[in-house]
């Protein structure tokens, strides 16, 4: 076991998988002698030479043309998109070419690709830095979305997405890249995409959230314990496909939930979690599943986004309000 934060983590998944498939390539914006925006790729161009990972041109379009072009011949890319307001220039190739690819070609070929972006608020970045942009992909069939909360998830997850033979959109969230430290094995493992993970038992009310506000909503769990109440937190790590076995069977047990996400509130991945609970556990339900989000505003200036962004506050009086319906 190593200590490593999330952005060490990644780096050592990516590390072990170039060095076990000599079809894995990584490549993008600065990702190779500078090492990326946030040196997550540091040391890999040094490690396996420039025809593995290697600097592409300012260009999120041909970022992902080369992904999709090299996922057709066998090749396993590693694509990273700089900052995540940027995926934009590269949504056709995503979102059309690379999840459409096994069914325009009848099974014929795969689209084995990860596109990596880092996301999300609280470190007063720059516009288009930060937006959290998973509603996009969750309505995208044949594309898989992952966003870990945690260092030993990370790697294990980014392991589970090189290997996919499905294209994998995996997120990972700016706030966490140094944030704490976690035990995290040095040698190969896997998290199985689609598989949530309960981080807190509780009887009253379930939290469903990812990334940066599973670490929220545990400080607001210790709050309404407090209060008594009884919350229990489920990290969905994967939104697409989404584990809602897991979710129906807690909430069997609570019978109340809520859901957080960074992003604004209006047709993300919270609406599509609610409508998943109502198809299959409204009867289990003795309140309205709530959402605490983002405002259903363009992100805000830095100057006021930490007001803009849900809080322990905001989903201490969410929760509140469901149990007490």
């Amino acid at each position: 076991m190593a200590q490593m934060n999330m952005k060490e983590a990644i780096r050592d998944a990516m590390r072990v998988e170039l060095k076990r498939d000599p079809n894995v390539i990584l490549f993008g914006e600065d990702v190779g002698k500078v090492g990326g925006v946030f040196r997550a790729t540091e040391g890999l161009q040094a490690e396996f030479g420039e025809t593995r990972v290697f600097d592409t041109p300012l260009a999120e379009s041909a970022i992902g043309g080369l992904a999709v072009g090299l996922g057709t011949q066998g090749f396993r890319p590693i694509a990273e998109i700089q900052f995540v307001g940027f995926i934009y220039e590269a949504l056709d190739q995503m979102f059309v070419q690379a999840a459409r690819m096994r069914f325009r070609s009848g099974g014929r070929y795969h689209s084995p690709i990860v596109f990596r972006t880092p996301f999300g608020g609280g470190v007063k970045a720059a516009e288009l830095h930060t937006d959290s942009l998973e509603g996009l992909a969750i309505q995208t069939p044949g594309i898989k979305v992952v966003i870990p909360s945690n260092p030993y998830d990370a790697k294990g997850l980014m392991i589970s997405a090189i290997r996919d033979n499905d294209p994998v959109f995996f997120m990972e969230h700016l706030n966490l890249y140094h944030a704490f430290r976690d035990e995290v094995p040095e040698d190969e493992y896997t998290v199985p995409i689609g598989k949530a993970k309960v981080v807190r038992e509780g009887k009253d009310v379930t939290i469903l959230t990812y990334g940066l506000m599973v670490h929220t909503s545990l400080k607001a769990a210790d709050e309404l314990e407090k209060a008594g109440i009884s919350a229990e937190v489920i990290d969905l790590r994967t939104l697409l496909p989404l584990d809602i076995d897991t979710i129906v069977a807690s909430i069997q047990k609570t019978n109340r939930a809520i859901v957080v996400q960074e992003a604004q509130k209006t047709s993300g991945a919270a609406a599509e979690i609610i409508a998943q609970i109502n198809e299959k556990a409204i009867l289990h339900l003795e309140a309205p599943v709530l959402r605490c989000a983002g405002p259903d505003t363009v992100y805000p200036f830095a100057q006021i986004e930490d007001a803009w962004l849900p809080s322990v506050s905001r989903i201490v009086k969410t929760a509140t309000q469901v149990v007490q319906f």
